[in-house]
């Protein structure tokens, strides 16, 4: 009966290790502890820029309510900032409600999300789930170019192109439009918002697993059925958080509402008017040489936090939503 010998392998016969999984030198844990250092001192940079712009936002909103009572300020129907310089002048009391440049706000961001959400989720569909992927490659850079287009000239195509426009069309059939009007500057600013929704959009509806797509199409859908019982309700967490990433951008847009909207703060929710929003007071406040002790200057930093807070909410909103529909798929 033959019998079976065992080797064993003496250690030096033992494979040794590759390079990549051998101990770190000295020189590069050395490399390493100064790049998580960088990498530590950047966020910590962020995180205290950010604390520093929310104090002095609240140190200097805390000095203008000492002056300006809150009440007034957030239910007043009257923006009209100018005080007096001097004790010896009157009719310069100022003031200081900011209902006008709520609504101002709320209206135009309306008319721009009204162009740019359903636009720019059309055409997400669209490049995600029918264009050839040559002409995928081609439309998407083109439309992204419009988010590299600097503001101002979406301020000088909506004052030069679009106002006049609007103006002779509402002429024709018997509209008073305003040569300033929250229309155009909201249509201008949709189309700004465009490329901004739609690659959110995009990225979310790509991200949806083929399996399910298929399995969709497997049992007898259609391609449109596909995407308005699979893939959208897939990915309505990023839809729903660009969205309203969306609205935080143009509510913080400044130089197409100065240039297309104006600065009339007047209370109405008429689109064919001129109306004004908050960053643009902001802007108008701070314009020149300002001393920071009177009202007038210190209103522009009651503004900015409101705006820093709505933003935040919208902001904190998005992050819920994504979060409370998210689903796993394996």
């Amino acid at each position: 009966m033959p019998t079976s010998s065992c080797s064993i392998s003496s250690p030096s016969d033992a494979v040794d290790p590759p390079r990549s999984l051998k101990a770190a030198s000295p020189r590069k844990k050395a490399v390493e502890r100064a790049i998580i250092a960088l990498l530590f001192a950047g966020s910590t940079v962020a995180v205290l820029t950010t604390i520093g712009i929310v104090v002095s936002l609240v140190f200097e909103s805390v000095r203008f309510f000492q002056i300006i009572p809150v009440t007034d300020f957030l239910f007043g129907l009257h923006w009209s900032p100018q005080t007096a310089i001097r004790a010896d002048q009157v009719g310069a009391s100022g003031a200081f409600g900011a209902v006008p440049l709520f609504v101002g706000t709320l209206l135009i961001s309306a008319v721009a999300l009204t162009v740019a959400a359903p636009v720019g989720l059309y055409s997400a569909i669209y490049l995600a789930e029918y264009a050839d992927p040559r002409l995928r490659n081609v439309i998407k850079p083109a439309l992204e170019i419009l988010a590299g287009i600097p503001t101002v000239v979406y301020g000088f195509f909506a004052i030069i192109v679009v106002a006049p426009l609007l103006t002779q069309g509402g002429e024709a059939i018997g509209f008073s439009v305003s040569s300033e009007s929250a229309l155009a500057a909201g249509l201008v600013m949709g189309v700004m918002t465009i490329p901004f929704v739609s690659s959110i959009t995009d990225d979310a509806i790509v991200a949806v697993p083929l399996s399910l797509k298929e399995g969709a199409l497997g049992l007898g859908a259609t391609r449109s059925e596909m995407i308005i019982h699979v893939v959208i309700p897939a990915a309505l967490p990023g839809i729903a958080g660009g969205m309203l990433l969306a609205a935080s951008r143009v509510i913080g847009e400044t130089m197409i509402v100065v240039m297309a909207a104006g600065l009339s703060a007047d209370l109405t929710i008429n689109p064919l008017a001129a109306v004004t929003t908050v960053t643009v007071q902001i802007v108008t406040l701070l314009t020149g040489d300002q001393e920071f002790d009177s009202a007038k200057t210190l209103a522009a930093f009651a503004l900015g936090l409101l705006l820093f807070l709505v933003t935040l909410v919208l902001n904190i909103a998005a992050i819920k939503i994504v979060k409370k529909y998210r689903e796993q798929y394996e």
